[in-house]
C-alpha cells in the first residue's frame, strides 16, 4: 500500500496538466478579475495538488505506517476533487453551459485520477466524493449528480472487491512468508547441526550458493567458493572407489538428477567423503537455470565401515587375518584355476606350553606373547603366504601355489626355531614351542574343509610325537581319526548300556600293614577289541564331553560298593578338572552319599593339580563346599602337573599322593627319586597330611618307602586292581589283612641285544656275548662257572670299556654289575645291535 503513494505523487502532475488543458479547451479563464472566491478556490486547488505531488515522496511521510499514509492521502484527494469542481462551477461560463457539459471535464479528470490510483480504489472514491459533494450542494442537474453517483457506486463495489482480493493475497503472502521463514530456520538449523548442507549452481555449473558449514570444512573463507565450478571441490569419479561410470561431472553435463552419489572432497586437508543429491532447475519456459541439491558427510560412516570391515577380516589382538579371511582366501586358492583345483599348502600351528604362560603370568601377558609370536610368524613367512590367527593359541599359514615338500619342511622348521626363541614378557623370560601340521592341495584335498581337516590331523600327530615338530598329512592319520571316532561312539554306547565297570586297588597303611581303603579305577572291556586302556578312552571322554556323565556314574557306583565294606575302609574316586569346575558337582557327591548311606568321611576325592590352572575364587569356593560335606580330599599325582606349592597353603587336602614316576626305580643305586619322596613326605607331615606312594612293585621299593616315612602305599606289591566281587571275597577270607607279593628288588629297564664283547681278566682276554643290558649291568654268556665277585673289564664298544663284577653264574651265563652307570644311547649306532 505504502509503495503505491510515491508513484501516485510522481504521476499527479498529469492531473494538474489535465485540469489546465480542459479549462483551456472550454475557454474558461483561469482568473476573473474581481472574483475573489474563485481566486481562493484556485489557490487551494493548486496548494492541494502541490501537496499531493511533493509530500508522498518525502522520507517523513514514507516513514509513517501505511494506514496512516492512506488516511493522510484520502482528505487531500477529496480536497483536490472538491476544489476542481468548485473552480469549474464558479467560472462565468458555467452559468450558461449545459449541466452535462460541466460533468464531462470533471469525469475526465476523475477517470484519469482513478487510473493513476491503480488498485488504491479507495482514493478514487474519495476523489469522486469531492466532485459529488459540490454537485449536490450546488444543485447540479440530475444527470450530473447521477453520473457522479454511479461512478461512486462502481468505485465502491470495485473497492470492496479489491479489498477482498488484497486481504486474501495478504493472508497468502503472510502464510508464504511464515512458511519461508520456517523453512529457512529449519534449513539453517540443519546446516548448523552438521548433518547436511546445501548447494546451488548456475547453468554453467558454477556455485551460486553453498552452506557456510561446508565452506568451513574445506577451510575456505566466506564467499570464496561462490563462482567456482562444482567439480573443482570434488575429485573425479573413480570406478574403484565405487562411484561407477555415472560420475558427478556426467550428471552436471547431462542435466540429469542424481541421488546419494558418493564423492570425495578435493580441497579438504584430510580425506572426506560426501553423499550428494541434486536436481536440475528449469523455469516456466523450460529453460535450464542450474542445479540445486543437498549433501551429507559420509566420512565417519566410511571410517566406521572400514573399521567394521577390518574387524571382520582381521584379528583385533594380533592384526593377522582372522578365521573368516583365512577361510575365504583358502577357498579362493583351491579354486583358482577354472575347472581344476588350485595348488596351495596349508599349515596349522598350535603353540606348546602357552596355557602355562597364560595361567602363571596372566591373560595380559598371554596377549602380549601372542602379539610377539604373530610378529615373528609374519617376519618368517614374509610374502610367501598369508598368516592368520585361528583363535586362542592356534594359527594358520596359507601358501598359494605349488610348493616342494622339502621347501615346506624347511619353512616349518624355520618357524619352529623362530617361535622357540625366548620372549621377554613383563620382564620375564618366556620360552614356548609350536607344533605344525601341513596339508597340500590337491593331493591332500580339493576343498577348503578337507585341507583344514587334514592339516588338523597332521597337527594332532605332530603334538602326539612330542610337540615342537611338524608333520605332513598322510592317509593313515585319517584312519586314526576314524578309529577314534568309532571308539567314541562305542564309548557312548557302553555308557548307555552299562558296559563300564570299576576295579579296586587296595591302599595299605604302612603302620598296620592292613588295607585302609581302595581306589576305584574305571575299566572298559570292548566287545570286539577287549580291554581298552584308560589312557586311551579317558581323553576321548574328556574331549567329547562324556567325562561328567561318566564321573557321576563312577561316584554313585563306588559309594554303593563301598557301603558294603567294613566301616573303617574308604573308597577313593578320581575327579576330573571338568567335574571339579561344575558348580553342581557337590550336589552329585551329596546325592551319591545319600543314596548309598555311606559316611562322608569314607569317601576320598582325588583331585589333580590341573584344577589350579584356573585358580580363582570359584576354585576356593568349590573346595569349601566339598569340605563342608565331610568328604576327604587327596592331591593326586603330586609333582607332575602344575607343580606350584602356593595352593597347598589354602587347599584343604587330607592326603598327598606321590606319583609312581617317583616311586619306580627309587631303590636303584644313583636314583634321585628317594630324595624327592623324602621332601614330599616332610612337606606333608609339616602340613598335617597323609602320604600315599603309588606304583610300588618290589620289596626294596616298599622298604625304601617305609624308611622314608610314607603313611600309605598303593601298588602291585599289595595287589592289582580287582572287581568288586573279588574284593568282597578277599574281605570274607582275610579281612583287612594283606600280604605283599613282588620281586625282591627293582632294576633299571633292560634292552635286549646280541653283541660280541671282549672281557679282560688278569691279563687274559675272553670273548662273550651280551644278551641284555641296562645302565647298571648286563647278562653275558660264553664263560662257564664264573665265581661270584670276580672282577672284569668289559669292552662294550670301541673306546668304551666298563669295570664289572660277577654277581651270579649259571652254566655259561652270568650276571654282572657295572662299577658305574653307562650311557646306553652311545651303543645304539654300534654294529651287531638289535633293537628291542
Amino acid at each position: 500500500m505504502s509503495g503505491a503513494f510515491a508513484p501516485i505523487a510522481r504521476l499527479w502532475p498529469l492531473i494538474l496538466l489535465a485540469k489546465i488543458c480542459i479549462v483551456s479547451l472550454l475557454h474558461i479563464p483561469f482568473y476573473h478579475a474581481g472574483d475573489g472566491e474563485q481566486a481562493v478556490v484556485l489557490a487551494i486547488m493548486l496548494l492541494v495538488d502541490g501537496v499531493l505531488m511533493i509530500v508522498p515522496r518525502q522520507a517523513p511521510f514514507q516513514a509513517v505506517k501505511p494506514h496512516v499514509q492512506n488516511r493522510l492521502m484520502l482528505p487531500m484527494v477529496f480536497l483536490s476533487g472538491l476544489c476542481f469542481s468548485l473552480w469549474l462551477g464558479q467560472a462565468p461560463a458555467a452559468a450558461s453551459a449545459p449541466a452535462f457539459l460541466l460533468a464531462v471535464p470533471e469525469l475526465a479528470v476523475a477517470l484519469l485520477a482513478v487510473c493513476i490510483f491503480g488498485d488504491r480504489r479507495l482514493l478514487g472514491i474519495g476523489y469522486f466524493l469531492g466532485l459529488l459533494l459540490v454537485a449536490v450542494t450546488e444543485h447540479a442537474g440530475v444527470t450530473h449528480i447521477g453520473m457522479l453517483l454511479c461512478c461512486v457506486i462502481v468505485m465502491a463495489v470495485a473497492t470492496v472487491r479489491q479489498a477482498t482480493v488484497d486481504r486474501d493475497c495478504a493472508i497468502e503472502r503472510h502464510r508464504q512468508d511464515l512458511r519461508a521463514q520456517r523453512s529457512d530456520r529449519l534449513l539453517l538449523e540443519h546446516e548448523r547441526t552438521g548433518r547436511g548442507w546445501f548447494w546451488e549452481t548456475d547453468r554453467h555449473g558454477c556455485l551460486t550458493y553453498i552452506s557456510d558449514t561446508l565452506a568451513q570444512t574445506l577451510d575456505a573463507r566466506e564467499g570464496a567458493l561462490i563462482g567456482r565450478p562444482m567439480t573443482e571441490i570434488i575429485r573425479p569419479g573413480d570406478r574403484q572407489q565405487g562411484d561407477g561410470e555415472r560420475t558427478l561431472g556426467f550428471h552436471l553435463s547431462a542435466r540429469t538428477g542424481f541421488s546419494d552419489l558418493s564423492v570425495c572432497a578435493a580441497m579438504a586437508k584430510e580425506e572426506r567423503w560426501w553423499s550428494i543429491s541434486g536436481q536440475p532447475v528449469f523455469n516456466e519456459y523450460g529453460q535450464f537455470h542450474g542445479f540445486r541439491g543437498s549433501g551429507t558427510d559420509l566420512t565417519e560412516m566410511r571410517r566406521s565401515q572400514a573399521e567394521v570391515t577390518r574387524l571382520a577380516q582381521f584379528d583385533s589382538l594380533t592384526g593377522l587375518a582372522n578365521r573368516i579371511q583365512m577361510l575365504s582366501s583358502l577357498e579362493q586358492a583351491v579354486t583358482e584355476r577354472p575347472g581344476r583345483p588350485g595348488d596351495c599348502a596349508l599349515m596349522m600351528l598350535d603353540l606348546d606350553r602357552f596355557k602355562l604362560v597364560n595361567d602363571t603370568l596372566g591373560h595380559p601377558a598371554g596377549d602380549a606373547l601372542l602379539r610377539q609370536v604373530s610378529q615373528r610368524l609374519k617376519r618368517t613367512v614374509g610374502d610367501k603366504g598369508l598368516v592368520g590367527r585361528q583363535g586362542g593359541d592356534e594359527f594358520k599359514i596359507l601358501l598359494p601355489g605349488h610348493h616342494d615338500r622339502d621347501a615346506l619342511a624347511l619353512l616349518a622348521q624355520t618357524i619352529i626355531n623362530a617361535v622357540a626363541q625366548p620372549y621377554s614378557i613383563e620382564g620375564n623370560a618366556v620360552v614356548i614351542g609350536v607344533s605344525i601340521g601341513i596339508s597340500c592341495a590337491p593331493q591332500d584335498g580339493v576343498t577348503a574343509d578337507a585341507l583344514i581337516r587334514n592339516a588338523d590331523l597332521a597337527l594332532y600327530a605332530a603334538k602326539g610325537d612330542g610337540r615342537g615338530r611338524h608333520r605332513f598329512y598322510s592317509s593313515e592319520m585319517h584312519a586314526d581319526a576314524e578309529d577314534r571316532r568309532r571308539l567314541e561312539q562305542d564309548l557312548r554306547h557302553a555308557l548307555a548300556s552299562d558296559g563300564l565297570h570299576l576295579a579296586y586297588q587296595p591302599v595299605v597303611s604302612l603302620r598296620t600293614d592292613q588295607i585302609t581303603g581302595y581306589e576305584a579305577l574305571l575299566r572298559w572291556t570292548h566287545p570286539v577289541r577287549g580291554p581298552i586302556s584308560p589312557a586311551l578312552f579317558i581323553p576321548i571322554a574328556e574331549d567329547s564331553g562324556m567325562i561328567s556323565q561318566i564321573g557321576e556314574w563312577v561316584i554313585h557306583t563306588a559309594c554303593r560298593d563301598a557301603a558294603q565294606w567294613d566301616d573303617g575302609i574308604r573308597v577313593a574316586v578320581n575327579v576330573s578338572p571338568t567335574q571339579f569346575a561344575n558348580i553342581g558337582f557337590p550336589s552329585t557327591v551329596m546325592n551319591a552319599l545319600a543314596a548309598s548311606q555311606l559316611a562322608p568321611e569314607r569317601l576320598e576325592l582325588e583331585i589333580t593339580e590341573n584344577v589350579f590352572l584356573n585358580d580363582d575364587d570359584g576354585t576356593d569356593a568349590m573346595f569349601a563346599r566339598l569340605k563342608a560335606l565331610g568328604v576327604r580330599l587327596a592331591l593326586d599325582d603330586f609333582g607332575t602337573g602344575y607343580s606350584s606349592l602356593g595352593y597347598l597353603k589354602k587347599a584343604p587336602f587330607d592326603k598327598i599322593k606321590i606319583d609312581q614316576s617317583f616311586v619306580r626305580g627309587a631303590a636303584i643305586k644313583g636314583s634321585r627319586n628317594s630324595a624327592i619322596i623324602k621332601a614330599i613326605v616332610s612337606l606333608a607331615e609339616a602340613l598335617g597330611m597323609d602320604t600315599t606312594a603309588e606304583g610300588a612293585e618290589t620289596q626294596d621299593e616298599l622298604a625304601l618307602i617305609r624308611q622314608l616315612g610314607c603313611s600309605h602305599v598303593q601298588g602291585y606289591i599289595y595287589g592289582r586292581p580287582m572287581p568288586f566281587v573279588d574284593v568282597m571275597a578277599s574281605h570274607d577270607t582275610h579281612g583287612a589283612n594283606v600280604a605283599m607279593d613282588g620281586f625282591k628288588s627293582s632294576r633299571p629297564s633292560r634292552k635286549t641285544m646280541l653283541r660280541t664283547v671282549a672281557i679282560h681278566h688278569q691279563g687274559h682276554v675272553y670273548t662273550g656275548r651280551v644278551r641284555n643290558i641296562s645302565a647298571t649291568g648286563a647278562l653275558i654268556e660264553g664263560l662257564w662257572n664264573v665265581p661270584s665277585g670276580t672282577l672284569f673289564a668289559i669292552e662294550l664298544a670301541e673306546g668304551q670299556s666298563v669295570n664289572a663284577t660277577a654277581k651270579w653264574s649259571k652254566g655259561d651265563r652270568m650276571g654282572v654289575e657295572f662299577a658305574g652307570m653307562i650311557d646306553l644311547s652311545a651303543l645304539r649306532n654300534a654294529p651287531k645291535t638289535l633293537a628291542s
